[in-house]
């Protein structure tokens, strides 16, 4: 073989490499959603329906309130130079003294000394957990903790365990073998039961053996405690949780979420929280619209009206002939059981006007899929009931 001929022929070989290689990476990702169609399991986006709301944690109806519209209009024309961008992290050209003082106001508002707003609750349990743990900490997290907690603790390299969720038997357990610095994490409301932590027993185990209390607040807020302050302030344990996740998204109906907790912890996040220091600041928007919402909560007496819609399914819902989640707040699980079944109950309620998403397994264990209803302020005391009574006929 000549050189040229052996030049050619390399190049041939190095293409069909290459090739192969980026083929493999095509059929990968194919194989993975044609198993999950398989699974009855594919995610999709869906565009808003024209559907009564049981689905979204705008559960104070804020995200749709004209008067926190009005409020928010009113501030920006109170502050005329704002810009529509931030136009870097907090630590180049993002951050304000507007930013800075609303931070401040949070934390004085859920009785802690500081706070950091990060961009999304996700986030904020990337940065808090990834940062905080190092090789040879452990973590403990309820097994059923959200997703960004599970990433955050992941990238921290440390020792992570499991207890039986809600169950402070499991959590000692755990404690006893635990190594380095101990974190517990937990969520104060749970996402998907809609159940509340045994944040009492929690706390007491965290301080008996010297481990850091983290409470994710983001279904409480705006639901729970003295003013929509969260479980922590119901309980009275603003003074011996580390760290508390309030998110935005939910009760207040805005975006973002903050770390509330000492002096210190708001400084060492700002040094070492990779998801706060690598991005870009939220828009001036952003921000305002969560101190107006602050302000709303603190207008009106939300919970008595949210309150109300939770008393008014949880009387209705107990003749359906499937289990219900033990639940006291905006969540309320309809366990139904299988993919295919629980798919077909959602699409048969849009059907009757009703949006009520499917939680599928692998986001709940096998054997726990649910309806997730979502109730809200604005939901009507006739929609509540027809939505049991649609359910009462095809369950």
């Amino acid at each position: 073989m000549n050189i040229e001929s052996g030049i050619v022929y390399s190049a041939a070989f190095l293409f069909l490499v290459k090739y192969s290689r980026l083929e493999s990476i095509t059929n990968h990702i194919k194989a993975r959603l044609y198993q999950r169609e398989l699974d009855n399991a594919l995610r999709v986006l869906r565009p808003p329906a024209s559907l009564v709301d049981f689905c979204s944690n705008d559960y104070l109806g804020f995200a749709s309130s004209a008067r926190l519209k009005e409020m928010v209009l009113a501030g920006l024309d109170a502050n005329p130079g704002y810009t529509t961008g931030s136009t870097g992290s907090r630590l180049i050209s993002g951050n304000d003294t507007f930013t800075e003082d609303l931070e401040q106001q949070i934390a004085d508002f859920h009785q802690e000394e500081a706070g950091l707003i990060f961009n999304s609750g996700y986030a904020a349990n990337v940065g808090l957990f990834s940062s905080l743990a190092q090789r040879g900490d452990t973590i403990i997290t309820d097994e059923l903790i959200h997703a960004s907690v599970i990433d955050g603790a992941r990238m921290s390299h440390a020792n992570k365990y499991i207890f039986k969720h809600n169950d402070p038997g499991s959590l000692e357990e755990k404690l006893k073998v635990a190594k380095g610095r101990i974190y517990i994490a937990v969520e104060s409301v749970y996402s998907m039961d809609g159940d509340e932590a045994p944040l009492n027993e929690i706390a007491e185990l965290a301080e008996k053996y010297g481990a850091g209390l983290i409470v994710d607040e983001a279904h409480a807020v705006g639901i729970k405690g003295p003013g929509g302050r969260g479980c922590v302030n119901l309980h009275g344990l603003q003074n011996t949780a580390l760290a508390r996740v309030i998110t935005f998204g939910k009760a207040l109906g805005c975006h973002g979420a903050i770390v509330v907790g000492s002096r210190a912890l708001r400084s060492y996040l700002i040094n070492f929280a990779r998801s706060f220091v690598y991005s870009t600041a939220a828009a001036f928007y952003t921000h305002l619209s969560v101190k107006m919402a602050y302000q709303y909560l603190q207008e009106t007496d939300h919970q008595v009206s949210i309150e109300k819609k939770i008393s008014l399914f949880q009387a209705l819902s107990r003749h359906l002939p499937v289990a219900i989640s033990d639940s006291q707040s905006a969540i309320q699980g309809i366990i139904t059981c299988g993919n295919e079944r629980t798919k077909g109950l959602s699409l048969k309620l849009a059907s009757h006007g009703f949006d009520v998403r499917a939680i599928l397994h692998p986001t709940v264990p096998a054997g726990k899929e649910r309806l997730r209803v979502c109730l809200h302020t604005f939901n009507s005391d006739e929609e509540i009931s027809g939505l049991i009574n649609t359910l009462q006929n095809h369950l």
